[in-house]
Parts: structure tokens; C-alpha cells; sequence
């Protein structure tokens, strides 16, 4: 045994690494977590952070090391004998079933019986419990394909809260989360520490990570750096263990008032029990923020300026024309762009390779010559868009899926930077990405208003919204709240208008 276990380690790793085709992604990490307590683990993307809870869920065996469970050595070579082991998991990337209902997919593959059938108004009523818990009144018998993205993740968390684990990990669990759901998810958190339940919070978000741990361990380049108690560090000291330099301004200067020129003027966009009468414009280089609480109606809004939804009412005035935008080629068309905050539901292809996923919208346009596809154009593009964009890859021809987040959403960026909008929303386009490609994208962000380039910011991050937009939306139930402008854009007069609660009430 490489390391002293506590007597107080519920799980204890001893000396574990991992390699994939002979590259090591894990190397000698040894620590303990104790019972109770809610440890952070935090590091850049492809820091092995992923790689190590998977061991520990059963998902990955290890190449080397080995795991102990209240000082015995255990043997986790499945998922299924994790769970029974006590350890549950809320993934990054949503583990749901479409075509089955909220209440199904909580219980999937823990059924409760009765008899020899399913009991299915015990579940339904223990799934409604769980998610009151949460507040988040989802119907339980809706289909998860209907749910939105943060609807999805409360899911997700309400599907592993239901096991009674002794060990929870929440892999990037507030990515979709606005600030008052995230504070609903502490709160349950804080009562399950309360209750000796021992949790692992993975999180890019350092101010969340010294809100709700107690300890944090920092991971660089597949090894570990430090275990620090949360009251000894700082932000500043933890972005600097993990990125492994001292870490500069995270937002670029802010923008100067972008031109009044409006490109774009939509009005009064209805959607039956969606959107009510949304009207707003947008300048010629101008990030403009959109903010509010989960299901407030942001990227509805934008889904339907996209032509991705039906809308009963509203028009699009584009440089002060009227047009028509049925769907996603009208909108491409048109010179729109949307970055989904769903990345692997609806972003990139994760079985394709960087070139057909860069060129996957423009092919037709850019990369067909005489009816065969250009591979040499398609190979132009995407070694510029990875230079551009700082994309980390071993080749350009590795699928998608063994890249990390902030690599996949790169790509997805430049796919959308091939088609050359006039106007980009991107709708939460630091969810679950590091630190360091954060400020790349924010940077980019700055750029391309700079450039011209009129940009919507959809993000559940207030900080974002503050740090980027010289204008900002508050939308609330399906309806644009307040526009704030300048000195106006505060976390106070967001939060103000997104809950409807007046200010000196």
C-alpha cells in the first residue's frame, strides 16, 4: 500500500493509474475522502477528473492501483456493482432515455414491484417527492425528450439522490443551473452532509466549489497536485494550482457601446405556455446578454429565431427587412448561427472526426466540387480552425467523443464559424469546459463583436453575463422582464427582475 489511510476514509485510492492505448491519463493518485464530507475535485479539462470517478463508479478498471471501501479492498468491475456498493453518480452528460417518462427514467433499473408488476403510483409519488425537494415541478409523466436541458439535469440528480447512496458524485452538476436552482442544490447537498452521506463535487465553478466543500483536490495533467482544506485556498490559489502559472484576467476589457445600428429587430414572438409578446433588438457588434431563471424562455426564444420552433405570432426584421425563417437553412441563410447548450444532443457529431464536423453545415456551399466532397478543402479548413481556436487533438481525424468538453465545444465554434454568420447566439458556451478555455472563448467572444459580428450570450452564469454584455434581458415566465444597460447589468437588478421581486421589497 502506497499511502496511510485515515481512519475517517469511507474510500480511500491507492496508487491508481490509468492508460488508453498505452497513454497514461491517470498516474499514481493516492488520497482518501472522508465520510461525510463533500470533497471538490477540480482540474483543466483532460486533467483525468472524469477518468477517475468512473473507476471509482465501476465504469473503467484501473491499469494500476487499487480502491478501498471503509479500509477493505474492494473489486467495482461493473456500474451495477457500484450501485450496490453505494456509490451513485450525476454525470456531465445526461444518462436519459427520450421515449420514457420523467418518472421511468428515475427509476430505471431500480423498479419498485408490487408483486410481479411494476408499482407504478409508488414511483410516481416517490419521483414527485424527490423532485419537490429540488423545487423543480416537472410533471413526472412527461417525456424526458420534452424537458429542457436544466429540467434534464435536476433529472439526472433525482435519479441518483433516489438509490440512498453512501457516495455521491456530481460531475458538473450546475452547468445548466442559474444561480437560485444551484442554491436549491446545496441546500439538499448541505442536508445529506448533515446526514453522513459523503459527496465528490466536480466543478469548473471555483466561487461554487468553496461554497459547498470542505475539501478540494486539484488534478493537472493526470496527476494529483494537492488536497487542500477550503478554508486554507482561495480562487486565486486554485486556478493557479490547476492551470499551474499565476492566472490573469479571466474576462477581456469590456466592450465600448457597440454602434446603434440595429441588425436585428424581433417582435412579439408568442408560443402557446412558452413565450409571451418577446420583443428585443440587437446592434451591429453588440454581445448581448440574455438572462433569467431555468425556463424563463431564453432559448426557446432563440430556437424559434432559429426556425427550430413554430411560432404563433412575431416577425424578424433583419437590417430592417422583413424576413421569413422557417427553419435551420433559413436561418444559415440568413447568416445566423446557434450554438445549442446542448453540445452532445444537438451540437457536434461525436462518432466524426474535426473535419466532418467543422464542415457539416457548410458542405454543401464550400466543399462539393462536380458532385464528390473536396477532402483536401475539408482538411484546409479544419487545420486553421484548430490553430485558430488552440484545438487540442493527437490527430485531427479522432472522432469527437475521446475529446474533452472544451475541445468538443471548439470544434462546434468553428463549425458555426465556417458557415461566416453576421449573427451568433450561443446558448451556455462554457457549460462543463475549464478555466483556461473559458477565457478562449471569451476572448473569442470579444473578438468577433469587435470584428462586427453581433453576438447573443445565453448563459445561467452571472458572471458572464456581467463581465461580457454592454445589454443585457431579464427574462422571466416566458417574457422580457427589463432591458439593463451599463452600469444597470448587476447580479441584484438580474436576480430582481428574473424572481419578479421588486427592489426595497
Amino acid at each position: 500500500m502506497k499511502g496511510i489511510v485515515d481512519s475517517r476514509d469511507i474510500l480511500y485510492l491507492d496508487g491508481i493509474s490509468k492508460e488508453f492505448s498505452s497513454v497514461r491519463v491517470l498516474d499514481q493518485i493516492t488520497f482518501g475522502i472522508r465520510e461525510g464530507e463533500v470533497m471538490g475535485l477540480i482540474g483543466e479539462n483532460g486533467a483525468g477528473k472524469s477518468t477517475l470517478i468512473k473507476i471509482i463508479c465501476g465504469i473503467y478498471q484501473p491499469t494500476e492501483g487499487q480502491v478501498l471501501l471503509n479500509g477493505e479492498l474492494v473489486d467495482i468491475p461493473d456500474y451495477i456493482t457500484g450501485k450496490k456498493l453505494g456509490i451513485g453518480i450525476v454525470p456531465q452528460e445526461f444518462n436519459l432515455i427520450n421515449s420514457l417518462t420523467v418518472y421511468e427514467n428515475i427509476f430505471l433499473g431500480n423498479e419498485i414491484h408490487k408483486g410481479l408488476l411494476l408499482d407504478k403510483k409508488l414511483m410516481r409519488l416517490k419521483a414527485r417527492e424527490q423532485l419537490d425537494r429540488l423545487k423543480m415541478p416537472v410533471d413526472v409523466d412527461k417525456l424526458v425528450s420534452d424537458l429542457s436541458v436544466a429540467e434534464k439535469q435536476m433529472v439526472e440528480i433525482s435519479k441518483a439522490m433516489i438509490l440512498d447512496a453512501r457516495i455521491l458524485i456530481f460531475d458538473e452538476p450546475t452547468t445548466t443551473l442559474t444561480g437560485h436552482e444551484v442554491e436549491i442544490l446545496f441546500d439538499l447537498m448541505r442536508n445529506l452532509r448533515e446526514k453522513g452521506v459523503t459527496m465528490v463535487f466536480v466543478s469548473h465553478k471555483l466561487h461554487e466549489v468553496k461554497t459547498i466543500c470542505d475539501r478540494v483536490t486539484v488534478f493537472r495533467d493526470g496527476k494529483l497536485i494537492s488536497v487542500d482544506d477550503i478554508a486554507e485556498v482561495d480562487e486565486h490559489d486554485l486556478a493557479r494550482k490547476m492551470v499551474g502559472r499565476d492566472f490573469s484576467q479571466v474576462f477581456p476589457p469590456k466592450l465600448k457601446r457597440a454602434e446603434n445600428t440595429v441588425i436585428l429587430e424581433v417582435g412579439h414572438f408568442c408560443i402557446a405556455n412558452l413565450l409571451k409578446d418577446v420583443s428585443f433588438t440587437l446592434r451591429k457588434g453588440e454581445i448581448l446578454g440574455f438572462a433569467g431563471l431555468v425556463g424563463a424562455g431564453r432559448t426557446e426564444t432563440m430556437e424559434a429565431l432559429m426556425g427550430l420552433r413554430r411560432l404563433e405570432k412575431g416577425t424578424v426584421l433583419l437590417n430592417g427587412e422583413i424576413v421569413k425563417i422557417k427553419n435551420a437553412r433559413d436561418a444559415v441563410d440568413h447568416k445566423l448561427g446557434y450554438i445549442s447548450e446542448d453540445r452532445q444532443g444537438k451540437g457536434i457529431v461525436q462518432g466524426f472526426d474535426i473535419p466532418k464536423n467543422i464542415s457539416l453545415i457548410s458542405l454543401p456551399d464550400k466543399y462539393v466540387r462536380h458532385g464528390f466532397i473536396d477532402k483536401a478543402a475539408e482538411d484546409l479548413s479544419a487545420n486553421h480552425y484548430i490553430d485558430e481556436f488552440k484545438v487540442v487533438a493527437a490527430s485531427k481525424k479522432m472522432e469527437l467523443k475521446y475529446f474533452s468538453g472544451g475541445n468538443q465545444q471548439k470544434v462546434y465554434l468553428a463549425r458555426w464559424m465556417d458557415t461566416e454568420p453576421q449573427i451568433l447566439i450561443l446558448d451556455e458556451p462554457t457549460r462543463g469546459i475549464d478555466i483556461n478555455a473559458k477565457r478562449e472563448i471569451y476572448e473569442f467572444i470579444h473578438a468577433l463583436a469587435e470584428s462586427g459580428i453581433s453576438c447573443i450570450l445565453i448563459s445561467s452564469e452571472m458572471e458572464e453575463i456581467i463581465g461580457l454584455c454592454s445589454r443585457v434581458y431579464v427574462m422571466k415566465e416566458g417574457h422580457i422582464a427589463d432591458c439593463l444597460e451599463g452600469d444597470e447589468i448587476t447580479e441584484e437588478n438580474i436576480m430582481f427582475n428574473a424572481t419578479g421581486i421588486k427592489k426595497g421589497n
